[in-house]
């Protein structure tokens, strides 16, 4: 009877189920929010991309140790480890990611020119909450704690 109840549960409520929106959505967010800081941590080593040190505000790289290379090294093994925690446990990566970014938001507006990366960065956190609250929905569905 459990077993047909929560089958049941997951046919009303989308989750599992490919052909809910807000599973597709949860999935949608998931990957992206996974592979995104991971292929972005990856760069700050090789700077294939952009040279990363530019985005760094001189007041972050004045307390951080090393140089700006060193931290921006930092940076990319916590955007891999975020990246691996919304893979594992989207539920808390997503507020991981939610909170980096928010970090990197403040970094950008006392930078002089980066204004618009930071207003991209702001829709990306919100992209981050959302994730974090459909990752709840899911985990509530399927009665899991």
């Amino acid at each position: 009877m459990s077993t047909l109840r929560s089958s049941r549960a997951e046919t009303l409520t989308g989750v599992g189920d490919l052909r809910s929106p807000t599973h597709q959505a949860f999935l949608l967010l998931r990957t992206v929010f996974t592979v995104a800081p991971i292929l972005f941590g990856l760069d700050k080593f090789a700077n294939l991309l952009v040279d990363w040190t530019i985005y760094l505000a001189p007041w972050i790289d004045a307390i951080l140790p090393g140089d700006d290379v060193f931290a921006m090294r930092v940076v990319g093994v916590v955007e891999i480890a975020a990246g691996v925690l919304v893979a594992i446990l989207p539920r808390w990566g997503a507020w991981v990611v939610a909170a980096w970014l928010l970090g990197i938001i403040v970094n950008l507006l006392t930078l002089p020119g980066y204004f618009d990366v930071a207003l991209r960065d702001f829709g990306l956190l919100v992209g981050a909450v959302a994730l974090a609250r459909l990752a709840e929905g899911e985990r509530r569905a399927r009665g899991a704690r």
